[in-house]
C-alpha cells in the first residue's frame, strides 16, 4: 500500500502577490466559470439574441462577486474537514495563511459590491436573487444539509440554479416560466454530474463526515465498515 506523505505547508505569505494569491484561491474561480456560462446563456435567451454587452459585463461581474462571496464562506465553515484531506488542506485557511476573520470581511465585502453593482446598472430583482444564491449555498447547503444529510447535493444544488435566474431578471426585470425552466435544468443537471466526478475520483476519497458520500460509498463498497466519507468534488 502506498503511503500519503503529508507536507508542511507555509503558514505566512512572503511577498504581497501571494496574499493576491491566497485570496484569489478562496474563491474558487474554477467554479464561478460555470456559473456565468448559465448567465450569460439565459440573457442572450431573454433577450431573444440582442442583449446590452455593457449590461452582460455588469451582470457578469456581480455573478463572479456573489459567487466568489459564497465560496469564500464555504470555505470558512468547511476549514476543519479541509485540513483533515490532503488535496485541500494546503487551502489558505486550513494551511493557516489567511485567517477566518479575513476571509469573512473579504466575503461579505464581494457581496456588497456585488448587490450595489447589480442594483445600479440591473436591477434590484437580479440583486436579490444574487443574494439569496449566497444565502441558499451557505445555509441550505454548506451548513444544513452537506454535514447532515445525503440529499445534501440534490437539495444545495438549487444554489447552483439561481445564476440563469439572475441573468434573465438582469434582461427582462421579472421572472417568465422560461427562467424557471431554465433552473430547472440546472437542478436536476447538478446531482448526476456530481455523482458522476465522485465515481470518477472514488480511489481518493478520504474517510470524513459527509452523508452524500456515504451513500456513493455504500453502493461502491457494501463491505466498508469505516462509515462516512468525503470526495474531493465534495466542496
Amino acid at each position: 500500500m502506498q503511503e500519503t506523505t503529508w507536507s508542511n505547508p507555509p503558514r505566512h505569505h512572503q511577498n504581497f502577490w501571494q496574499v493576491i494569491q491566497s485570496y484569489w484561491q478562496l474563491t474558487k474561480p474554477r467554479i464561478i466559470i460555470l456559473l456565468l456560462v448559465t448567465t450569460a446563456g439565459s440573457m442572450w435567451v431573454a433577450a431573444e439574441g440582442s442583449v446590452d454587452p455593457l449590461l452582460v459585463l455588469v451582470t457578469l461581474l456581480g455573478g463572479t462577486l456573489a459567487s466568489a462571496s459564497a465560496n469564500v464562506i464555504n470555505c470558512i465553515y468547511d476549514r476543519d474537514i479541509d485540513y483533515d484531506m490532503e488535496r485541500t488542506r494546503h487551502r489558505p485557511l486550513p494551511s493557516g495563511r489567511i485567517q477566518p476573520r479575513d476571509a469573512l470581511v473579504f466575503a461579505l465585502a464581494l457581496a456588497a459590491l456585488s448587490f450595489t453593482l447589480l442594483t445600479v446598472f440591473a436591477n434590484l430583482l437580479s440583486a436579490c436573487l444574487a443574494m439569496s444564491g449566497i444565502v441558499t449555498y451557505v445555509l441550505v447547503y454548506t451548513h444544513w444539509l452537506k454535514r447532515h444529510s445525503t440529499q445534501n447535493i440534490v437539495i444545495g444544488g438549487a444554489a447552483g440554479a439561481i445564476p440563469p435566474l439572475v441573468g434573465w431578471a438582469a434582461v427582462t426585470g421579472d421572472l417568465s416560466w422560461a427562467a424557471w425552466a431554465y433552473f430547472l435544468i440546472i437542478f436536476l443537471w447538478t446531482p448526476p454530474h456530481f455523482w458522476a466526478l465522485a465515481l470518477m475520483i472514488q480511489k481518493i476519497m478520504p474517510k470524513l463526515a459527509c452523508p452524500c458520500c456515504l451513500l456513493l460509498w455504500a453502493m461502491l463498497k457494501p463491505q466498508n465498515k469505516f462509515g462516512c466519507i468525503r470526495c474531493s468534488w465534495c466542496r
